[in-house]
């Protein structure tokens, strides 16, 4: 089903946000660029959510993947 696999990659997004979070914290000189570039990673994966919520729809069974 594409909106599973979409939500898929949205939460894949949600690690890489994650990690680039991570990645800041332990780099000083980069931390603001990182910091921005990991909101925005977020900010991508929400909006992926939304796109499907909104034109695909979100199965019941499919609910707790985008948690």
């Amino acid at each position: 089903m594409p909106a599973d696999e979409i939500l898929q990659e949205a939460k894949k997004l949600h690690k890489v946000g994650d990690s680039l979070e991570l990645l800041a914290d332990q780099n000083p000189p980069i931390e603001e660029a990182l910091t921005v570039i990991s909101e925005n990673v977020h900010n991508t994966a929400n909006l992926l959510k939304v796109a499907v919520a909104l034109k695909i729809g979100i199965p019941a069974e499919l609910d707790t993947v985008i948690h």
